[in-house]
């Protein structure tokens, strides 16, 4: 559905494909969500970059900010304001912005004089000094604050003493995908008549797939045609600092394990068609990740919203999501609870099919299209008069406090 709106020009600031990280997918995507719905509007992409040279980015890039360059952020500022920009979409992460603990984003703030909307993709429970006043200086920055789950609202307001009025809770974008039984989607990838278990996203250590691997020779022993597909190149941070030496101590596991014939490693970042598909043929996902602090996942949300039933880890988005019936829960870094939940929703069809049908359920209110219409929202709520006088005063507050 088109909307019409007051809004004319937006710019989205964040990593942008073809990075490969799950920033640079939401923003892309977000970006292209409020286009289609919004046709009127205006949107392009300011992306950080983390390497020399650049990416090959499309068009709607317009400026792109060097990470370690404070002045690079500084003259982002002036081109958004000579841009006219009725608001600034910021994609907030620790780690993709330069200085301590992403500072130089908040002398890109400084300069601006449209109202900032900040998505928040971490909210820290215990930040250190460096963090806390990154946070501090975001919060008084941004007109208004975007969180994905309610532990990151309570959090904002316990932690950090955001005021509340300014925190809106928008749910993680998907793909608006039609409820399909995986057995359509197995051919094309050599699993035609096999249960398939399915873990995708950028490899880390934090990822905890070694658990999955260590429980599979017990999900084998009752069900030799289970495979276990893990797709996803390694991240390219991991990549620079440590090389493939995860996914290599993953491949030992197998051997060791005598699992060849039931694993799958895909070494890629796939494109949103293909991935779909992945997410399709699968019959349980599984998302063993070892941070519990993890307060957004997207491929969490991807999965949960194709209609998969899923078995987690309690991470703070999982623990949140799931709740109701729409998902399992197992200690972290535990391979016989993931064993037995696995085997256990295997055997059990009717489970399955239940907490199948509660994800798909909810995850309509959370495709991309209902995203983009709540941030469109967000939006027009930062351009109110009321809401801009008091950034104004904020951001005044904070220089002066920074001065001193």
């Amino acid at each position: 559905m088109k909307i019409a709106s007051s809004i004319r020009t937006i710019a989205f600031l964040g990593d942008y494909l073809p990075r490969k990280c799950g920033i640079a997918t939401f923003t892309s995507d977000l970006l292209g969500a409020v286009a289609a719905r919004h046709p009127q509007s205006r949107c392009f992409a300011v992306p950080v970059n983390d390497i020399e040279g650049c990416y090959r980015y499309p068009d709607v890039v317009r400026f792109e900010i060097e990470e370690q360059d404070l002045e690079s952020y500084r003259c982002a500022a002036d081109f958004l304001n000579t841009s006219n920009v009725d608001v600034v979409s910021v994609q907030h992460e620790f780690g993709i912005f330069g200085g301590p603990a992403g500072s130089h984003l908040l002398a890109l703030l400084r300069g601006l004089t449209a109202p900032v909307v900040t998505t928040l993709h971490t909210v820290l429970r215990t930040p250190n000094a460096d963090q806390l006043r990154v946070m501090q200086g975001l919060i008084a920055r941004s007109t208004r604050l975007v969180v994905m789950t309610e532990r990151g609202r309570n959090l904002l307001q316990e932690v950090y003493q955001a005021p509340p009025a300014k925190i809106d809770l928008i749910p993680h974008g998907i793909p608006d995908v039609p409820f399909v039984a995986p057995d359509c989607y197995k051919r094309q990838f050599g699993v035609s008549g096999r249960r398939v278990l399915l873990t995708f996203g950028l490899l880390s250590p934090n990822k905890g797939i070694e658990h999955v691997l260590n429980a599979l020779p017990d999900i084998v022993a009752e069900f030799p045609d289970v495979v276990y597909i893990v797709l996803g190149a390694t991240h390219p941070n991991e990549l620079r600092s440590r090389g493939d030496a995860y996914r290599l101590g993953l491949e030992a596991i197998v051997r060791e394990n005598q699992l060849e014939n039931n694993v799958i490693f895909h070494n890629r970042f796939v494109e949103l068609k293909e991935l779909t598909e992945f997410i399709g043929a699968a019959d349980l996902y599984i998302t063993p990740y070892l941070d519990e602090a993890q307060i957004t996942s997207g491929t969490l949300a991807y999965a949960f919203g194709a209609g998969k039933a899923v078995i987690s880890t309690p991470y703070w988005h999982a623990a949140e999501l799931l709740s109701g019936q729409r998902g399992v829960l197992v200690p972290f870094a535990d391979p016989r609870a993931i064993a037995c939940e696995v085997t256990g929703l295997l055997r059990d069809g009717a489970r399955r099919h239940t907490m199948s049908d509660n994800a798909y359920k909810l995850g309509r209110t959370m495709v991309w299209s209902e995203t983009a219409g709540r941030y469109m929202r967000s939006f027009e709520m930062a351009r109110r008069p009321g809401v801009a006088a008091t950034r104004k005063t904020a951001v005044g507050v904070q220089r002066t406090g920074m001065a001193a």
